[in-house]
């Protein structure tokens, strides 16, 4: 089955900064290259946080509620926010950042920026340099998958993988991303697993579940009959 990985999507044109750098070109950075954060690296690469437009304006501020705050985008909701006043790298940068490795499933990534609420995230090796970075655009890109590849993955994977009278009895309908499926299989368990296979598969947005079964094992095993 595909699985698609960090590395596949992730933008390797890096912008970045050390942790002396001043608020003043921190600034420059960003406009000049039109990004809205940066990564702060030692000498070797390593991460060690990041700054954003959100942190910078943070420290301008003057120190109102915490109801008048912004708060970085790639910062997660229990960490603590820039301060204000602070001029360096070092002093603006959240420490605690999620990333992710190259050979993330983009799946993943997706999941993390979600529970985190973040837009973005660095992408780091073994060692902890960045190579790259990884927004909610690149994870996008699984879904602008063709019709015709997601049905073939669905027929020539999943259902070859079920019993040769239920491949042979289920239909597969693909429209922009959402996967139909009709037709009959044995059990209600049978189905339900068919069903959750095609959701992992990239790509896939929905899954509109149209299938038949001659026996549900729930009722079954509440001593009531099966279906006909």
């Amino acid at each position: 089955m595909r699985r698609t990985t960090v590395t596949d999507v992730m933008a390797t044109d890096l912008v970045t900064a050390a942790p002396d750098a001043s608020f003043a070109h921190l600034a420059k950075l960003l406009h000049t290259a039109g990004v809205r954060a940066v990564p702060i690296v030692d000498p070797a690469g390593v991460l060690l946080g990041v700054v954003s437009e959100a942190d910078l304006m943070a420290s301008a501020a003057r120190p109102v509620t915490s109801a008048g705050r912004w708060r970085a985008r790639h910062i997660r909701r229990d960490q603590p926010e820039a301060k204000a006043g602070a001029t360096t790298a070092a002093e603006l940068m959240t420490a605690f950042v999620e990333a992710v490795a190259p050979t993330t499933p983009v799946a993943t990534a997706a999941r993390l920026m979600v529970e985190h609420h973040l837009r973005w995230m660095p992408v780091c090796d073994a060692a902890g340099c960045v190579v790259g970075v990884i927004s909610r655009s690149d994870v996008l890109t699984v879904f602008l998958r063709d019709d015709a590849s997601i049905q073939a993955e669905v027929v020539e994977e999943v259902l070859a993988d079920a019993s040769p009278v239920e491949e042979k009895k289920v239909q597969v309908e693909v429209r922009d991303g959402v996967v139909t499926l009709t037709g009959d299989v044995a059990t209600r368990g049978d189905a339900e697993q068919l069903i959750r296979s095609v959701e992992r598969i990239e790509g896939v947005v929905a899954v509109v579940d149209g299938l038949a079964y001659g026996v549900d094992e729930s009722l079954a095993d509440a001593g009531a009959q099966p279906l006909a």
